[in-house]
């Protein structure tokens, strides 16, 4: 199947402004943001390892931050995933248990509610405590609103 690429942000809707009717009724906006994702598969096996799962465009609000474990990590000692940037490693996942299957949604900070004037790299950290594992899988997926600037 083929993809369509656009510059966006990408709006929907039919009634772009709030208006009174003929009739004096109030008709309300129903124009939103539609909202992107973007994914990346992290590895989470051996030692340490960094993922980066996302660009995301300057003045976005980033709206959740999913973390998918669908093979458990075996390291013998502890298998932590952190989601963040650079700047703030956990910012939107800390120190998430991948040794069972489970889907954790992130707790969103003031990186997510506006990234700023500049695109953020969405970074996930893997670190297995004695570097052993042989198994492990898991997705990270960052949903978010491009260019709605809460600023």
């Amino acid at each position: 199947m083929g993809t369509t690429r656009f510059s966006g942000p990408i709006k929907a809707g039919n009634i772009p402004d709030t208006y009174q009717d003929s009739d004096g009724n109030t008709i309300t906006q129903n124009v939103g943001f539609v909202v992107m994702g973007q994914s990346a598969v992290i590895d989470i096996i051996g030692a340490d390892a960094t993922t980066t799962v996302a660009q995301i465009p300057a003045n976005s609000q980033i709206v959740d931050v999913i973390l998918n474990v669908t093979t458990v990590a075996n390291d013998s000692g502890t298998s932590v995933v952190n989601v963040g940037t650079a700047a703030d490693p956990n910012a939107f996942l800390s120190a998430v248990n991948v040794e069972a299957l489970a889907t954790t949604h992130g707790t969103l900070d003031a990186e997510a509610t506006d990234v700023g004037s500049s695109d953020i790299s969405v970074i996930a950290s893997y670190d297995g405590q004695n570097g052993d594992g042989t198994t492990g899988a898991a997705t990270v997926t960052v949903l978010y609103l491009q260019n709605n600037n809460l600023s």
